[in-house]
């Protein structure tokens, strides 16, 4: 991507988090906050002074016109208009509306300015972010309409080695990853498949061809 100025706008109802983030982000050389709005109502009105916006960080949960709502009409109104969803909200319901809606990635509000650049940047030149709350296979899959639960190549990994007498560190060595970081693939298959127990995603595993035996 060339070193050019990326132009931002900020929709979020919370004064505060907006004005705060639009001084953190004029702390970066290539960024220039062009403006901000309340939300999705207040974005459609300030876009037009502004039609040359590059990228809109955009909040979700909105009054009068929440983030969904936005972001799809950002997307069929100015289409080279780029959307990085910046929410509280980490589950995947929230993730998939955005991206489906038109959304280039999804950040956390707690991330740090600097990750919050390398997600706009990434955006900006290939027109899509990826981190670990959105799996590139969970862009293809949205964008062929597959509603089914995708799956990161170390859950498959995980979901394997379930089918064997290991215990959870053991498979934490064998996958040469922390115990801590074991739990995390673990808690992320039980919420996508709303299954509870590990016999249950050895189960499930078996009936969907995804282990082995």
């Amino acid at each position: 991507m060339k070193n050019a100025i990326i132009s931002i706008a900020i929709v979020d109802d919370h004064t505060l988090f907006r004005s705060g983030l639009a001084s953190l982000l004029e702390e970066f050389d290539e960024i220039e906050v062009v403006f901000e709005a309340t939300n999705g109502a207040d974005l459609q009105t300030k876009i037009k002074s502004n039609p040359l916006t590059d990228l809109i960080l955009m909040d979700i949960s909105m009054p009068i016109m929440d983030g969904y709502a936005a972001t799809k009409w950002i997307k069929e109104e100015y289409p080279n208009v780029h959307v990085l969803a910046l929410s509280m909200l980490e589950d995947e319901k929230a993730i998939i509306g955005m991206l489906k809606a038109g959304a280039g990635g999804y950040m956390l509000k707690e991330s740090t300015p600097s990750d919050l650049l390398i997600a706009i940047k990434a955006i900006m030149d290939k027109g899509f972010y990826v981190n670990e709350l959105v799996s590139g296979r969970l862009l293809v899959a949205l964008k062929d309409g597959d509603a089914r639960p995708i799956f990161t190549a170390r859950e498959l990994s995980f979901l394997q080695h379930c089918s064997t007498e290991l215990t959870y560190k053991e498979i934490a060595d064998q996958m040469n990853v922390s115990p801590r970081t074991v739990d995390n693939y673990r808690e992320s298959l039980f919420a996508k498949l709303n299954i509870k127990s590990r016999t249950g995603l050895v189960v499930y595993g078996i009936k969907n061809d995804l282990i082995t035996i």
